[in-house]
């Protein structure tokens, strides 16, 4: 598998970054917080929100290139049909390091958090109520 990141590996659209985060599944750790949602791919996209409150534009633009190097370098380790959207941690130092451990471990807790809420097609838990 070649370690590009590539437009197939990208989220683009507005659309695929509102469906990553009102699908609600998140996680976090002292470098990076993790939002994601299953996507029906037989590939992992990456998606990249830093913003003006982690820094000055080289700050932002060394962020970027930490998490997409991340993604790519660690891609057989993260979960395969999933949407992720990943930001700095406020206070968080751009440590490469850091961030290779911490982005495939997030994308592992987000996967089995998907794994265990209900789907969409109206599974859900019967209320004691709703047994009658």
């Amino acid at each position: 598998m070649p370690a590009r990141f590539c437009a197939d590996d990208r989220l683009r659209k507005q659309a695929d970054f509102d469906r990553v985060y009102r699908a609600r599944a998140y996680a976090a750790d002292d470098v990076l917080i993790v939002n994601g949602c299953a996507n029906g791919l037989a590939h992992s996209r990456l998606g990249l929100s830093v913003g003006a409150i982690v820094g000055n534009a080289v700050t932002r633009n060394r962020w970027k290139r930490i998490i997409r190097a991340a993604f790519r370098l660690s891609r057989l380790q993260i979960p395969v049909g999933l949407d992720l959207v990943a930001r700095p941690q406020k206070g968080a130092k751009a440590d490469f390091q850091l961030a290779c451990q911490s982005l495939p471990a997030l994308a592992g807790r987000i996967a089995r958090r998907i794994e265990k809420t209900p789907q969409e097609t109206g599974d859900r838990k019967q209320r004691p109520e709703d047994k009658r």
